[in-house]
């Protein structure tokens, strides 16, 4: 499941974005029938068939998975189900998991990855490196996922709002436009 979500996650939480939340927790059987559903597959399609068939997606097919999120949310709505909460159950569960094991190999990753944001930014900022051509590219590159991978230390320590959430899916409505 989780090579499921890399593969068509950023599309689909563009497109369907709580078929895509229901993916993640124990609604994803739903959340995989709805996808399958939309696209017109056999109930019995292998994952990597439906990964490619959302990635191969067309206007009309997109359209479909539009509308399969609509049903999917007024469902869940109608069941009483929020998917919200159940994120957030699952959140606090793999923080109680991670108190109860004490581990610091956590910890030490987290800060090497900070560190190493850090380092990138001031190494970028003090000018050792052109950021003209090719090697801007790269430059460039490098520190989107320095910065990526650093956004996801800040979320696992500190959360990240389901206003956030919101906000994003807003902003990619608005792009879709």
């Amino acid at each position: 499941m989780d090579d499921f979500l890399k593969t068509i996650g950023g599309l689909l939480g563009a497109v369907a974005p709580t078929i895509a939340t229901a993916l993640g927790g124990p609604l994803a059987g739903a959340a995989v029938g709805a996808i399958v559903s939309a696209l017109g597959l056999p109930p019995d399609t292998p994952a990597e068939q439906v990964a490619a068939a959302v990635q191969k997606a067309d206007p009309d097919t997109l359209l479909k998975l539009k509308q399969a999120e609509q049903a999917f949310a007024a469902k869940m709505k109608q069941l009483d189900i929020d998917l919200e909460r159940i994120a957030a159950g699952d959140r606090a569960d793999a923080r109680a998991r991670e108190r109860s094991v004490g581990s610091l190999s956590v910890n030490v990753l987290a800060c090497i990855v900070i560190v190493g944001f850090f380092a990138t930014v001031g190494f970028v900022l003090s000018g050792y490196v052109g950021l003209t051509g090719e090697q801007g590219v790269l430059v460039g590159t490098v520190v989107g996922y320095v910065s990526a991978k650093a956004d996801q230390v800040v979320s696992y320590f500190f959360g990240s709002s389901a206003g956030s959430d919101k906000k994003t899916e807003a902003m990619a409505r608005a792009i879709a436009r």
